[in-house]
């Protein structure tokens, strides 16, 4: 392969420059400034006027059940992902049973509970982290995966799901040694480290322990503490999210990713943001960062979408509402009759108004009905307005519209807001703060609700726009690539995210007459693997002319290659630690 004319950035910030790229057994072997042959063998890519950069890396997804029944993961190769980072949040699915996996995954990051148990009963072939890697690499992967292990995984796995989600129980001597173990082995299968969760917002699906919060967050700092000794003895990450209850375990991450007198811990929490409903927030995560990594010689980074986190909800259906307690006793309820007569209940409603107007709550939600636009409802009339205009048309309070709407409508009606990074100029500043990185994507979960596929092409059409004058600059094109590829390879110790003589072949090439503002709208699409759910996507088609993975043409311009997702394996399992240029021989079936 030849990628002819383009401007090349290698991921390491350097300025971008005028390159063609030579391409053979899934490596660059060449990066020319001058015009290199191409032979009637040669497939070539034209990149004349466009950018030529490394693969973007996502490094939080929740493709965990995805990948296993719809391995080309097109939504995010689409938009120029060549990595995607799986296990996060403490969930994976290597030790636990189908079922138990599905009542860890389904309500937290809203997937279908029977597609989730269907995915891993139908895909379930391995054992043990090993055996894992070895299944997820003989996938006809689209981009390459890595993979944290879950701490919820393993202690469900050792201790049960009953046990294990029991403030009563803690693990014996013999059980936290068979977790020490199940992290090892994973470690030396080549996964990236540990996802942890302290926030009890997120909560079991299923009919066993259905609303109990996820098995990490029951675990006492003792056993993280034992868990974060391996990691950090080893140089691997731990990927976690506070107590948004409390907050102040944040000083507990902070403190253990320190290097003083002792090797750094690698910490990646969620997530710095620009919340509306906490507007000082945001001033924190610099200052956090910097006491961590300047003072404490210590490796902390936040996570950091960089675009308006946008939700869409089908009624009362969004993780938000776990937040307090009238919310989650709704969402504790699937069936929707039951539902629905709580949510009539007058009791109820002055529960749920009481915690939807408390001023000083923890919260991520700003619970402003005045923020919240309807855009589907079998009445037309409200499509376009607020839930608080609809509710002062009526002259009645916004809670109780809200719960109306509910009730008569259910999931067809359905409504918007967005609950962090709404301010430019905030967010430009945000992104630059000591140790913010980019990610935090969660592809593959929320499927009704969000869609932050495209993130890195948003951040390059942000870039783009500030370079011609729109808003003053914040970064470069070559700052913005290395936050999206190199900064995050090196991080988190994979063989990804540069594209210099050596490297593997993964990369995108992004046409910036396509950086529109198509990036930022909304489609849906169909998808087929999980019982026809209609997914939220991004469309913004002319961003992205070609996606490479391991050397290999796998999209382009709205166009996916021949055999991509089902006989072409492209991707693979990217091991922590691999020596760079790891590409392994790839067929197609």
């Amino acid at each position: 392969m030849v990628v002819r004319g383009g401007t090349w950035f290698d991921g390491t910030g350097q300025p971008g420059l005028r390159r063609d790229l030579g391409i053979r057994n899934g490596r660059v072997v060449s990066v020319s400034a001058t015009p290199l042959p191409a032979g009637p063998d040669t497939q070539l890519i034209d990149a004349a006027g466009q950018w030529v950069m490394p693969g973007f890396i996502d490094v939080h997804t929740h493709y965990d059940a995805e990948v296993l029944v719809a391995p080309g993961l097109g939504e995010s190769v689409r938009h120029g992902i060549t990595t995607a980072i799986i296990g996060n949040c403490s969930l994976s699915t290597v030790y636990t049973t189908p079922v138990d996996a599905a009542d860890l995954f389904s309500r937290v990051e809203a997937l279908p509970r029977d597609h989730v148990i269907k995915a891993l009963e139908g895909g379930k072939t391995w054992t043990d982290p090993a055996s894992y890697v070895e299944a997820i690499d003989d996938l006809p992967l689209g981009p390459n995966i890595a993979a944290f292990l879950g701490h919820s995984d393993i202690r469900t796995a050792v201790m049960g799901l009953g046990r294990s989600t029991d403030r009563s129980h803690t693990p014996s001597r013999g059980e936290m040694d068979a977790m020490l173990e199940a992290v090892n082995d994973a470690l030396d299968a080549g996964f990236l480290g540990v996802s942890g969760m302290t926030n009890p917002w997120d909560k079991l699906d299923g009919d066993r322990y259905r609303s109990r919060s996820l098995p990490s967050t029951y675990a006492h700092w003792s056993e993280r503490r034992k868990i974060n000794k391996v990691l950090r003895q080893r140089d691997r990450v731990l990927q976690t999210i506070p107590n948004l209850n409390t907050k102040y375990d944040i000083l507990f991450f902070l403190a253990g990713s320190t290097g003083l007198g002792r090797k750094p811990l690698k910490t990646s929490v969620l997530a710095a943001a620009d919340a509306k409903s906490d507007r000082w927030v945001r001033r924190i995560f610099g200052p956090i960062a910097t006491v961590a990594n300047n003072w404490g010689r210590g490796a902390l980074r936040w996570q950091h979408l960089p675009v308006p986190f946008q939700v869409y909800s089908d009624g009362i259906d969004l993780v938000v509402f776990e937040e307090f307690g009238s919310g989650r006793a709704a969402l504790h309820l699937r069936e929707e009759m039951g539902r629905n007569d709580l949510l009539a209940d007058p009791e109820y409603r002055r529960w749920f108004r009481k915690d939807f107007e408390t001023k000083f709550s923890s919260r991520i939600w700003h619970r402003d009905f005045d923020d919240a636009e309807i855009t589907e409802c079998p009445d037309e009339s409200m499509i376009g307005k607020t839930v608080e205009e609809v509710a002062r048309e009526r002259g009645v309070h916004s809670t109780d519209m809200f719960l109306d709407l509910v009730v008569d409508y259910g999931t067809k009606f359905r409504w918007r807001t967005v609950i962090t990074n709404d301010r430019p100029e905030i967010a430009d500043w945000l992104i630059k703060q000591n140790g913010v990185t980019i990610g935090f994507s969660d592809a593959g979960a929320h499927l009704r609700n969000m869609a932050f596929y495209n993130y890195g092409i948003r951040l390059l059409q942000r870039v783009k726009e500030a370079e011609h004058g729109s808003r003053t600059p914040f970064l470069t094109i070559e700052e913005a690539v290395h936050k999206l590829t190199g900064e995050l390879g090196e991080f988190y110790g994979l063989d990804a995210g540069f594209l210099r003589e050596g490297d593997r072949a993964d990369f995108v090439v992004v046409d910036p007459a396509g950086l529109t503002d198509q990036t930022k709208e909304y489609a849906e699409a169909t998808m087929t693997e999980f019982g026809g759910i209609k997914r939220m996507v991004n469309r913004n088609d002319d961003a992205v002319s070609a996606t490479v993975v391991g050397g290999q043409y796998l999209y382009g311009r709205g166009n996916f290659a021949p055999g991509f997702g089902t006989t072409v394996q492209a991707g693979q399992f990217l091991r922590a630690g691999a020596a760079r240029g790891t590409v392994r021989e790839r067929s197609t079936a």
